[in-house]
């Protein structure tokens, strides 16, 4: 029987690129910072700004963070992904994390409202409710925006907490803000024909739709609800092509309503480091 092929240690080291810098993404590259990985990592973000996290990952020595350069085109053939600008990747495998968006243009003064987009957002809607219990004595009455899946699992969140929530289907016009120096960011919402409701909680659970052109344009397969299809390892149906977060579907449901992004981020990132050749694992050890 004749010996296991050897790989080089000169071999090239691998490469992943990351198109997205979203909460999945971001938790994708710590956790192959944990694992070692011993390649480059590039994050192609679409965004000018950062937060913090993202600055601190691009801080680490293996990976690259491509500001305002979002992947619009992928050559699965000659695995090449293309930016909105021109500039070219090569890649060994390559992740999208582009998420999702909202169905709908934002409700007006959206922005003092809690949202609830996937699973990652019940743990901060938790830390809400907690602070303005504190801040009212009181549980709060909570006001819930949203039909579909997102608004189930909104509603269930808030009533594990202890809030009762009335849950409306209609769309409201407005955000109500509080009173100038209130901690309270809402006071309730506005309808078109002037009608409103009174809480002291606003959470929005609209529908959302999984941007997923760029894994179309690889030729992965897609879900006819949106999302580009995965499998319990994250792969598409394309190989080298990997899909988290909000821009991959399982099972026809968007992804993020399914797993949270550091649990998805930690089984892809254990089976990126199953396509490294063994010569690489054992000089990152």
């Amino acid at each position: 029987m004749s010996a296991p092929a050897q790989f080089p240690s000169t071999a090239p080291a691998p490469r992943i690129v990351i198109a997205g810098a979203g909460p999945a993404a971001r938790a994708l590259v710590s956790q192959l910072a944990k694992t070692k990985f011993p390649g480059t990592v590039t994050v192609l973000s679409s965004r000018d700004a950062a937060p913090q996290e993202l600055l601190e990952l691009a801080a680490l020595p293996f990976v690259s963070v491509r500001f305002g350069q979002p992947a619009s085109h992928i050559d699965a053939a000659a695995q090449v992904v293309s930016t909105a600008d021109g500039m070219e990747f090569s890649y060994d495998q390559l992740v999208i994390a582009t998420g999702s968006a909202p169905v709908h243009s934002p409700v007006e003064g959206a922005g003092r409202c809690l949202n609830y987009s996937t699973i990652d957002d019940a743990a901060r809607i938790g830390d809400a409710v907690k602070e303005v219990t504190r801040v009212l004595g009181r549980r709060p009455l909570g006001i819930l925006v949203g039909t579909g899946a997102a608004a189930g699992q909104a509603e269930a969140v808030l009533r594990a907490r202890g809030v009762r929530p009335v849950r409306t289907t209609a769309r409201p016009a407005a955000v109500v803000p509080t009173l100038a120096g209130s901690v309270l960011p809402a006071a309730g919402i506005v309808f078109d024909d002037g009608s409103r409701m009174n809480g002291d909680l606003v959470i929005l659970a609209e529908d959302r739709i999984a941007r997923d052109s760029l894994g179309a344009s690889a030729g992965a397969k897609t879900a006819p609800a949106g999302g580009i299809v995965v499998g319990r390892d994250y792969r598409t149906s394309v190989p080298g092509i990997w899909a988290i977060g909000d821009a991959a579907s399982f099972d026809g449901v968007r992804l993020g309503l399914l797993v949270a992004s550091g649990s998805a981020a930690g089984v892809c990132a254990a089976e990126l480091m199953s396509t490294v050749p063994e010569a690489r694992l054992a000089a990152a050890a």
